[in-house]
Protein backbone atom coordinates (compact mmCIF):
# COMPACT_ATOMS: atom_id res chain seq x y z
CA UNK A 1 0.00 0.00 0.00
CA UNK A 2 1.19 3.50 -0.68
CA UNK A 3 0.20 7.06 0.03
CA UNK A 4 0.22 8.61 -3.43
CA UNK A 5 -0.57 12.23 -2.53
CA UNK A 6 -1.34 14.39 0.50
CA UNK A 7 -2.50 17.98 0.84
CA UNK A 8 -3.56 20.11 3.79
CA UNK A 9 -5.60 23.29 4.05
CA UNK A 10 -6.40 25.92 6.66
CA UNK A 11 -9.10 28.63 6.60
CA UNK A 12 -8.19 32.24 5.93
CA UNK A 13 -8.58 33.78 9.39
CA UNK A 14 -5.22 33.65 11.19
CA UNK A 15 -5.35 34.24 14.94
CA UNK A 16 -2.30 35.00 17.07
CA UNK A 17 -2.22 33.46 20.54
CA UNK A 18 -2.23 36.90 22.17
CA UNK A 19 -5.46 37.65 20.31
CA UNK A 20 -7.00 34.39 21.52
CA UNK A 21 -5.97 35.18 25.09
CA UNK A 22 -7.50 38.66 24.89
CA UNK A 23 -10.71 37.14 23.50
CA UNK A 24 -10.86 34.68 26.40
CA UNK A 25 -10.11 37.35 28.99
CA UNK A 26 -12.96 39.50 27.69
CA UNK A 27 -15.40 36.66 27.18
CA UNK A 28 -14.74 34.77 30.40
CA UNK A 29 -14.42 37.84 32.63
CA UNK A 30 -15.64 36.93 36.08
CA UNK A 31 -15.32 33.18 35.48
CA UNK A 32 -13.85 31.63 38.66
CA UNK A 33 -11.29 29.60 36.72
CA UNK A 34 -10.14 32.28 34.25
CA UNK A 35 -7.57 33.90 36.53
CA UNK A 36 -5.93 30.57 37.36
CA UNK A 37 -6.04 29.28 33.79
CA UNK A 38 -5.02 32.40 31.91
CA UNK A 39 -1.38 31.29 32.03
CA UNK A 40 -2.33 28.21 29.96
CA UNK A 41 -2.26 30.41 26.85
CA UNK A 42 1.46 31.02 27.32
CA UNK A 43 2.17 27.37 28.09
CA UNK A 44 -0.01 25.74 25.42
CA UNK A 45 2.73 25.62 22.77
CA UNK A 46 0.52 27.52 20.29
CA UNK A 47 1.64 30.74 18.59
CA UNK A 48 -0.94 30.95 15.81
CA UNK A 49 -3.95 29.05 14.57
CA UNK A 50 -6.51 29.42 11.78
CA UNK A 51 -10.26 29.74 12.16
CA UNK A 52 -13.25 29.41 9.86
CA UNK A 53 -14.65 32.70 11.21
CA UNK A 54 -13.08 35.51 13.25
CA UNK A 55 -13.13 35.04 17.06
CA UNK A 56 -15.75 37.72 17.67
CA UNK A 57 -18.15 35.94 15.31
CA UNK A 58 -17.65 32.59 17.04
CA UNK A 59 -19.10 34.04 20.24
CA UNK A 60 -21.90 35.98 18.52
CA UNK A 61 -25.47 35.05 19.44
CA UNK A 62 -27.15 32.56 17.16
CA UNK A 63 -27.11 29.20 18.84
CA UNK A 64 -26.26 25.69 17.77
CA UNK A 65 -28.35 25.75 14.56
CA UNK A 66 -26.36 28.71 13.22
CA UNK A 67 -23.03 27.14 14.15
CA UNK A 68 -24.05 23.83 12.57
CA UNK A 69 -24.96 25.51 9.27
CA UNK A 70 -21.62 27.32 9.37
CA UNK A 71 -19.86 24.02 9.99
CA UNK A 72 -21.30 22.33 6.89
CA UNK A 73 -20.53 25.29 4.63
CA UNK A 74 -17.02 25.98 5.95
CA UNK A 75 -16.06 22.30 6.22
CA UNK A 76 -17.11 21.65 2.63
CA UNK A 77 -15.13 24.69 1.45
CA UNK A 78 -12.00 23.50 3.23
CA UNK A 79 -12.37 19.90 2.07
CA UNK A 80 -12.72 21.09 -1.51
CA UNK A 81 -9.47 23.05 -1.23
CA UNK A 82 -7.60 20.05 0.21
CA UNK A 83 -9.12 17.52 -2.21
CA UNK A 84 -8.37 19.59 -5.31
CA UNK A 85 -4.76 20.09 -4.19
CA UNK A 86 -4.31 16.40 -3.34
CA UNK A 87 -5.68 15.15 -6.66
CA UNK A 88 -3.62 17.75 -8.50
CA UNK A 89 -0.45 16.48 -6.85
CA UNK A 90 -1.42 12.94 -7.84
CA UNK A 91 -2.11 14.00 -11.44
CA UNK A 92 -5.65 12.64 -11.20
CA UNK A 93 -9.20 13.90 -11.59
CA UNK A 94 -12.07 13.51 -9.14
CA UNK A 95 -13.55 10.93 -11.51
CA UNK A 96 -10.50 8.71 -10.90
CA UNK A 97 -11.45 8.24 -7.23
CA UNK A 98 -13.24 5.00 -6.42
CA UNK A 99 -13.96 5.43 -2.71
CA UNK A 100 -14.06 8.21 -0.11
CA UNK A 101 -13.52 7.97 3.65
CA UNK A 102 -14.62 11.23 5.31
CA UNK A 103 -13.65 11.87 8.95
CA UNK A 104 -14.88 14.64 11.23
CA UNK A 105 -16.06 14.96 14.83
CA UNK A 106 -16.51 18.72 15.31
CA UNK A 107 -19.87 18.93 13.58
CA UNK A 108 -22.80 16.86 12.35
CA UNK A 109 -23.86 16.73 8.73
CA UNK A 110 -26.64 14.61 7.23
CA UNK A 111 -26.26 14.26 4.25
CA UNK A 112 -22.62 13.73 5.14
CA UNK A 113 -19.82 16.08 4.13
CA UNK A 114 -18.67 13.80 1.30
CA UNK A 115 -22.12 14.07 -0.29
CA UNK A 116 -21.93 17.86 -0.07
CA UNK A 117 -18.49 17.75 -1.70
CA UNK A 118 -19.80 15.58 -4.53
CA UNK A 119 -22.12 18.42 -5.54
CA UNK A 120 -19.04 20.62 -6.05
CA UNK A 121 -16.51 18.21 -7.58
CA UNK A 122 -17.06 15.76 -10.46
CA UNK A 123 -16.74 12.52 -8.52
CA UNK A 124 -18.45 9.55 -10.15
CA UNK A 125 -21.96 8.75 -9.01
CA UNK A 126 -20.87 5.22 -8.04
CA UNK A 127 -18.04 6.27 -5.70
CA UNK A 128 -18.14 4.33 -2.43
CA UNK A 129 -18.62 6.62 0.59
CA UNK A 130 -17.77 5.96 4.24
CA UNK A 131 -18.39 8.90 6.59
CA UNK A 132 -16.82 8.44 10.04
CA UNK A 133 -17.82 10.35 13.19
CA UNK A 134 -16.70 10.11 16.82
CA UNK A 135 -12.97 9.35 16.59
CA UNK A 136 -11.92 12.83 17.73
CA UNK A 137 -8.20 13.53 17.65
CA UNK A 138 -7.51 9.88 16.74
CA UNK A 139 -9.45 10.22 13.49
CA UNK A 140 -6.48 11.12 11.31
CA UNK A 141 -4.61 7.93 12.17
CA UNK A 142 -7.60 5.59 12.26
CA UNK A 143 -9.03 7.21 9.14
CA UNK A 144 -5.83 6.60 7.19
CA UNK A 145 -5.74 3.02 8.45
CA UNK A 146 -9.36 2.46 7.35
CA UNK A 147 -8.66 4.01 3.93
CA UNK A 148 -5.67 1.69 3.50
CA UNK A 149 -7.79 -1.30 4.56
CA UNK A 150 -10.39 -0.36 1.97
CA UNK A 151 -7.76 -0.02 -0.76
CA UNK A 152 -6.36 -3.45 0.16
CA UNK A 153 -9.83 -4.94 -0.09
CA UNK A 154 -10.44 -3.29 -3.47
CA UNK A 155 -7.35 -4.01 -5.58
CA UNK A 156 -6.75 -1.41 -8.24
CA UNK A 157 -9.09 1.12 -6.62
CA UNK A 158 -8.11 4.58 -5.39
CA UNK A 159 -9.34 5.70 -1.97
CA UNK A 160 -9.48 9.36 -0.96
CA UNK A 161 -9.31 10.11 2.76
CA UNK A 162 -10.87 13.44 3.73
CA UNK A 163 -10.40 14.84 7.24
CA UNK A 164 -11.75 18.17 8.44
CA UNK A 165 -12.12 19.60 11.92
CA UNK A 166 -13.51 23.06 12.71
CA UNK A 167 -12.86 23.13 16.43
CA UNK A 168 -13.58 26.87 16.65
CA UNK A 169 -17.22 26.33 15.71
CA UNK A 170 -17.79 24.12 18.76
CA UNK A 171 -17.25 27.12 21.04
CA UNK A 172 -20.16 27.51 23.45
CA UNK A 173 -20.35 31.07 24.80
CA UNK A 174 -22.19 30.04 27.97
CA UNK A 175 -19.64 27.38 28.94
CA UNK A 176 -17.14 28.80 31.45
CA UNK A 177 -15.71 25.45 32.46
CA UNK A 178 -11.94 24.87 32.71
CA UNK A 179 -12.11 22.51 29.73
CA UNK A 180 -13.65 25.17 27.50
CA UNK A 181 -11.04 27.73 28.57
CA UNK A 182 -8.20 25.29 27.83
CA UNK A 183 -9.79 24.45 24.46
CA UNK A 184 -9.80 28.16 23.61
CA UNK A 185 -6.03 28.19 24.16
CA UNK A 186 -5.37 25.12 22.02
CA UNK A 187 -7.78 24.50 19.19
CA UNK A 188 -7.68 25.59 15.56
CA UNK A 189 -9.28 24.55 12.28
CA UNK A 190 -7.82 22.55 9.40
CA UNK A 191 -8.37 19.87 6.78
CA UNK A 192 -6.38 17.24 4.89
CA UNK A 193 -6.88 14.98 1.88
CA UNK A 194 -4.87 11.81 1.28
CA UNK A 195 -4.95 9.53 -1.76
CA UNK A 196 -4.24 5.88 -1.00
CA UNK A 197 -3.81 3.05 -3.48
CA UNK A 198 -2.16 -0.32 -3.97
CA UNK A 199 0.74 -0.66 -6.40
CA UNK A 200 -0.26 -2.35 -9.63
CA UNK A 201 3.15 -4.00 -9.55
CA UNK A 202 4.70 -3.95 -6.09
CA UNK A 203 8.11 -4.72 -7.58
CA UNK A 204 8.18 -1.70 -9.87
CA UNK A 205 5.93 1.12 -8.64
CA UNK A 206 5.86 4.42 -10.49
CA UNK A 207 7.90 7.16 -8.80
CA UNK A 208 6.25 8.94 -5.87
CA UNK A 209 8.79 11.42 -4.46
CA UNK A 210 8.53 11.99 -0.72
CA UNK A 211 5.78 9.41 -0.34
CA UNK A 212 4.98 6.70 2.19
CA UNK A 213 4.38 2.99 2.26
CA UNK A 214 1.47 2.18 4.57
CA UNK A 215 1.73 -0.80 6.89
CA UNK A 216 -0.51 -2.29 9.58
CA UNK A 217 -2.64 -0.25 11.92
CA UNK A 218 -4.09 -0.95 15.32
CA UNK A 219 -5.92 0.51 18.29
CA UNK A 220 -5.89 0.19 22.05
CA UNK A 221 -8.84 1.28 24.19
CA UNK A 222 -8.59 1.59 27.94
CA UNK A 223 -11.61 0.38 29.92
CA UNK A 224 -13.70 2.77 32.02
CA UNK A 225 -12.19 5.84 30.37
CA UNK A 226 -15.22 7.40 28.66
CA UNK A 227 -14.85 10.60 30.68
CA UNK A 228 -11.27 11.33 29.55
CA UNK A 229 -11.97 12.99 26.19
CA UNK A 230 -14.88 13.67 23.88
CA UNK A 231 -18.09 15.69 23.63
CA UNK A 232 -21.17 16.11 25.78
CA UNK A 233 -24.28 16.86 23.74
CA UNK A 234 -25.72 20.02 25.29
CA UNK A 235 -28.75 22.12 24.38
CA UNK A 236 -26.50 24.76 22.81
CA UNK A 237 -24.03 22.43 21.06
CA UNK A 238 -21.16 20.07 21.77
CA UNK A 239 -19.55 20.53 25.18
CA UNK A 240 -15.86 19.67 25.33
CA UNK A 241 -14.66 16.85 27.61
CA UNK A 242 -10.96 17.37 28.20
CA UNK A 243 -9.52 15.72 31.31
CA UNK A 244 -6.44 17.30 32.94
CA UNK A 245 -5.25 13.73 33.58
CA UNK A 246 -4.43 13.11 29.89
CA UNK A 247 -0.65 13.83 30.15
CA UNK A 248 -0.36 11.51 33.16
CA UNK A 249 -2.31 8.79 31.36
CA UNK A 250 0.07 9.09 28.40
CA UNK A 251 3.12 8.68 30.65
CA UNK A 252 1.64 5.75 32.57
CA UNK A 253 -0.32 3.82 29.95
CA UNK A 254 0.78 4.57 26.38
CA UNK A 255 4.16 2.81 26.44
CA UNK A 256 2.68 -0.59 27.20
CA UNK A 257 -0.02 -0.19 24.54
CA UNK A 258 2.55 0.89 21.94
CA UNK A 259 4.80 -2.04 22.85
CA UNK A 260 1.94 -4.51 22.36
CA UNK A 261 1.15 -3.07 18.92
CA UNK A 262 4.80 -2.97 17.84
CA UNK A 263 5.47 -6.49 19.10
CA UNK A 264 2.74 -7.81 16.80
CA UNK A 265 4.76 -6.33 13.91
CA UNK A 266 8.08 -7.69 15.19
CA UNK A 267 9.27 -4.23 16.25
CA UNK A 268 10.24 -2.32 19.38
CA UNK A 269 10.27 1.36 20.26
CA UNK A 270 14.04 1.42 19.79
CA UNK A 271 13.66 0.19 16.19
CA UNK A 272 11.56 3.18 15.13
CA UNK A 273 13.11 5.70 12.75
CA UNK A 274 10.49 8.32 13.50
CA UNK A 275 7.35 9.21 15.44
CA UNK A 276 4.48 10.89 13.61
CA UNK A 277 2.23 11.98 16.43
CA UNK A 278 -0.75 14.16 17.10
CA UNK A 279 0.75 16.76 19.45
CA UNK A 280 -2.37 17.47 21.55
CA UNK A 281 -0.73 20.21 23.58
CA UNK A 282 2.60 21.10 25.16
CA UNK A 283 2.03 18.87 28.20
CA UNK A 284 1.06 15.95 25.98
CA UNK A 285 4.25 16.46 23.93
CA UNK A 286 6.29 16.36 27.14
CA UNK A 287 4.56 13.11 28.10
CA UNK A 288 5.24 11.63 24.66
CA UNK A 289 8.91 12.55 25.04
CA UNK A 290 9.00 10.49 28.23
CA UNK A 291 7.40 7.48 26.50
CA UNK A 292 9.50 7.79 23.32
CA UNK A 293 12.79 9.39 24.48
CA UNK A 294 14.46 8.85 21.10
CA UNK A 295 11.78 10.83 19.27
CA UNK A 296 13.19 14.18 20.39
CA UNK A 297 16.24 13.73 18.16
CA UNK A 298 14.60 12.04 15.16
CA UNK A 299 14.22 14.10 11.95
CA UNK A 300 10.53 13.17 11.87
CA UNK A 301 9.90 13.33 15.58
CA UNK A 302 8.47 15.44 18.35
CA UNK A 303 10.02 18.70 17.14
CA UNK A 304 8.02 18.39 13.94
CA UNK A 305 4.80 17.77 15.88
CA UNK A 306 5.59 20.73 18.10
CA UNK A 307 6.09 22.93 15.05
CA UNK A 308 2.63 22.03 13.72
CA UNK A 309 1.11 22.75 17.14
CA UNK A 310 2.90 26.09 17.30
CA UNK A 311 1.87 27.27 13.83
CA UNK A 312 -1.61 25.74 13.49
CA UNK A 313 -2.81 24.77 16.96
CA UNK A 314 -4.58 21.52 17.79
CA UNK A 315 -6.82 20.77 14.79
CA UNK A 316 -8.07 17.50 16.27
CA UNK A 317 -7.98 14.65 13.71
CA UNK A 318 -6.42 16.73 10.94
CA UNK A 319 -3.32 17.67 12.95
CA UNK A 320 -1.36 14.45 12.54
CA UNK A 321 -1.75 14.65 8.74
CA UNK A 322 -0.10 18.08 8.82
CA UNK A 323 2.76 16.38 10.70
CA UNK A 324 2.87 13.62 8.08
CA UNK A 325 3.00 16.15 5.24
CA UNK A 326 5.94 18.00 6.80
CA UNK A 327 7.75 14.77 7.67
CA UNK A 328 7.88 13.45 4.10
CA UNK A 329 10.94 15.48 3.06
CA UNK A 330 12.96 14.89 6.24
CA UNK A 331 12.06 11.38 7.38
CA UNK A 332 14.92 8.92 7.85
CA UNK A 333 14.72 5.46 6.26
CA UNK A 334 12.88 2.87 8.33
CA UNK A 335 9.64 2.32 10.20
CA UNK A 336 7.72 5.32 11.53
CA UNK A 337 4.96 5.03 14.10
CA UNK A 338 1.98 7.29 13.52
CA UNK A 339 -0.14 7.73 16.62
CA UNK A 340 -2.91 9.79 18.14
CA UNK A 341 -5.15 9.62 21.19
CA UNK A 342 -8.89 10.06 21.01
CA UNK A 343 -12.20 9.52 22.78
CA UNK A 344 -12.82 6.13 24.17
CA UNK A 345 -10.07 6.64 25.62
CA UNK A 346 -8.20 5.19 22.64
CA UNK A 347 -4.73 5.13 21.11
CA UNK A 348 -4.63 4.73 17.33
CA UNK A 349 -1.45 3.39 15.70
CA UNK A 350 -0.25 3.03 12.11
CA UNK A 351 3.13 2.01 10.71
CA UNK A 352 4.57 3.82 7.70
CA UNK A 353 7.89 3.86 5.87
CA UNK A 354 9.15 6.71 3.68
CA UNK A 355 9.76 6.07 0.00
CA UNK A 356 12.52 7.22 -2.31
CA UNK A 357 11.25 7.75 -5.84
CA UNK A 358 8.26 5.56 -5.07
CA UNK A 359 10.26 2.62 -3.70
CA UNK A 360 10.46 1.61 -0.06
CA UNK A 361 13.50 2.98 1.70
CA UNK A 362 13.90 -0.41 3.34
CA UNK A 363 16.05 -0.20 6.47
CA UNK A 364 14.80 -3.42 7.96
CA UNK A 365 11.25 -3.34 6.62
CA UNK A 366 9.36 -5.71 4.44
CA UNK A 367 6.88 -3.52 2.61
CA UNK A 368 4.21 -6.19 2.32
CA UNK A 369 3.96 -6.86 6.03
CA UNK A 370 5.83 -3.87 7.47
CA UNK A 371 7.78 -6.25 9.68
CA UNK A 372 11.32 -5.98 10.92
CA UNK A 373 13.77 -8.45 9.38
CA UNK A 374 15.50 -8.58 12.71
Amino acid sequence: MRLRALATAVPRFRVEQAEAEDFAARHFVGAPEMGRLRSVFARAGVATRYMAVPPHEVAAPGGHARQSARFVAAATDLLETAAVACLGRAGLAASDVDAIVAVSTTGIATPSLDAHLMDRMPFRADVLRTPVFGLGCAGGVSGLARAADMARALPGRRVLLLVVELCSLTFRPADRSPGNIVATALFGDGAAAVLVEADADAGAPEPVPHGWRIGPGGEHRWARSLDVMGWRVEDDGLGVVFSPAIPALVREKLGEAADLFLARQGLTRDALAGLLCHPGGAKVLDALAAVFPGASSQPAGLALAGDVLRTCGNMSAATVLFVLERAATVAAPGPHLMLALGPGFTASFLLLAPTAGGRSSGAGLEVSGMRSRT
